[in-house]
């Protein structure tokens, strides 16, 4: 079990996305999550999205097609899913900043994503 937003958290993010497949894209495309003020400090990843596959990465990334910014406790509520994105953005919790249109024409990829990292949410520590 690892704790949320440590290095080994990630990795283990890392390793379900590498077993995942996605359907074909016209293009590859990148989400980056960035969560301010946890134990952690800062942390950014990126979740790129093409060629048939998700991959995710720590840190920024120069080109994103989105970036979701949130604080510790928004992102923690968001993972555990006591908090949906949708209501967190209503609610300015959850900043979103580059293509939105692209990304909402990508839902039914992003939503994959839910699946493709269920066992860390189940085993993932505060």
């Amino acid at each position: 079990m690892a704790r949320f937003l440590s290095t080994d958290w990630l990795a283990e993010l890392s390793a379900e996305a590498s077993t995942a497949k996605t359907g074909p894209l016209d293009d590859a495309f990148a989400v980056q999550q960035l969560v301010t003020g946890g134990p952690e400090g800062d942390v950014s990843w990126t979740v790129r999205i093409g060629n048939g596959s998700f991959a995710v990465q720590a840190g920024v990334v120069e080109d994103p097609l989105v970036t979701f910014t949130q604080d510790y406790a928004t992102a923690v509520e968001i993972h555990q899913g006591t908090l949906s994105a949708q209501a967190a953005f209503m609610t300015g919790r959850l900043r979103v900043s580059g293509n939105v249109g692209l990304l909402l024409e990508r839902q039914d990829v992003l939503t994959a994503l839910d699946d493709v990292f269920a066992t860390s949410r189940a085993t993932t520590t505060y």
